[in-house]
């Protein structure tokens, strides 16, 4: 049945609703994280636990984080609030990161895309989730080197699920087949990296990132998700060396490039004649 500009409206809006969620996971989830491992670490050591104030998804209140203004219900509102404030906070005038809007459109043409694709169904909402988890997911690397099992972990059972009920169009064979080869892979070239120069090339979440990507979207698509990620990571690395923002090291997270290799290959398809 034909979707109106009403409901597409109404799709585009409940995307950007999502994008301002993600926003909170990519800004909190790390954080939230290093606490737990503080505490850990203090618990280990045999320290007295320190009484700190809720964190977590839902609390405190979104605020500046320059002022540390709570933002009232008109500063908060996805994308227009951005807009009417012209990218500066209501109260001390900081910036607001661009990147906050571009997560909120990206995410709304992710759900408007997955409807295009599979109409109002399930599958729509299953391909939905998967390209919002990866928009998380590389912010969140981009921001901290870290791919946190909390989204990597549930999106390679989600994949297997997805295919068990024949809601990503793979096959559960394909799906499991996908997961174990795409995380045996980069183990393997974290290894022999390792074996060969004695550094880490890579961090153990690129082998989940790539074993989710290979249980939505099955192992014959491992050598497009692997040469993409690998080329746009290339290009990355030579365009922050000419605008000298690499580091010494030479290190740049690898999960972006992942992500965006698993978006192009679920709105594209695999590179033509590399489909196994």
């Amino acid at each position: 049945m034909p979707i109106d500009f009403f409901s597409w409206t109404l799709i585009g809006l409940f995307g950007l609703a999502i994008g301002s969620f993600l926003n909170v996971v990519i800004h909190r989830l790390p954080r939230m994280l290093e606490a737990q491992w503080a505490a850990e670490a203090r618990e280990h050591a045999g320290q007295a636990p320190v009484d700190e104030a809720p964190y977590n998804l839902a609390v405190p209140r979104s605020h500046c984080p320059h002022c540390q203004t709570p933002l009232s219900w008109r500063d908060n509102i996805p994308a227009l609030s951005f807009l009417w404030l012209r990218g500066r906070c209501r109260q001390c005038q900081a910036p607001i990161g661009w990147r906050y809007l571009a997560i909120e459109l990206l995410s709304s043409a992710l759900l408007i895309w997955s409807v295009a694709a599979h109409g109002v169904s399930t599958s729509a909402l299953a391909w939905a989730g998967f390209g919002c988890a990866l928009l998380a997911l590389a912010a969140i690397d981009a921001d901290t080197t870290l791919l946190p099992d909390a989204i990597t972990q549930p999106l390679v059972w989600a994949g297997l699920l997805a295919a068990a009920l024949q809601l990503s169009g793979q096959s559960l064979t394909d799906a499991l087949w996908g997961a174990v080869a795409g995380y045996l892979f980069l183990w393997s070239v974290y290894w022999m990296f390792k074996l060969l120069t004695g550094k880490e090339g890579m961090g153990q979440g690129d082998f989940k990132l790539l074993a989710a990507l290979g249980a939505w979207l099955g192992w014959p698509a491992l050598v497009s998700l692997v040469l993409i990620a690998s080329l746009t990571g290339v290009a990355g690395g030579l365009l922050l060396r000419a605008r000298g923002q690499l580091g010494e090291d030479g290190y740049i997270p690898f999960g972006p490039f992942l992500a965006f290799a698993g978006l192009w290959v679920m709105v594209w398809g695999p590179l033509p004649g590399l489909q196994l």
